[in-house]
């Protein structure tokens, strides 16, 4: 942000910094509920979806971490951030519509992606 940036766009900006952070905290929260499902059978696509499920929850804790640091200064590094949380949040929705029962853990995952898109929207 720069120094004659208003005081309401400053205030947009961290309204949208704080939800992309909540959303990233709350599909972390839901990837890993069901990472933790056991499935008797042990098939393969369970384990993928369970290592995609892992994998979404550590990129959207490192991308709240990052959002909620008051030292993230470079708006560069912070929206590769994004888009990588962004792109994996997507590929984790798409693993969870193939599971019953992971409907709420998809919707998580794409609110998380809508709210990253929205905060890069910001930084632009």
């Amino acid at each position: 942000m720069t120094s004659t940036t208003s005081q309401q766009e400053l205030y947009g900006y961290l309204e949208d910094r704080f939800a992309c952070a909540q959303a990233c905290t709350e599909c972390a929260r839901m990837c890993a509920l069901r990472a933790g499902v056991f499935d008797p059978d042990g098939t393969v696509e369970l384990e993928r979806v369970r290592r995609t499920g892992i994998m979404c929850a550590e990129v959207c804790d490192a991308t709240c971490r990052a959002l909620t640091e008051e030292n993230t200064r470079d708006e560069g590094g912070l929206r590769v951030q994004l888009e990588w949380c962004r792109t994996i949040c997507l590929q984790c929705a798409q693993a969870f519509d193939t599971r019953p029962g992971a409907e709420e853990s998809a919707a998580a995952c794409r609110a998380c992606a809508r709210a990253c898109t929205d905060f890069m929207a910001v930084l632009a």
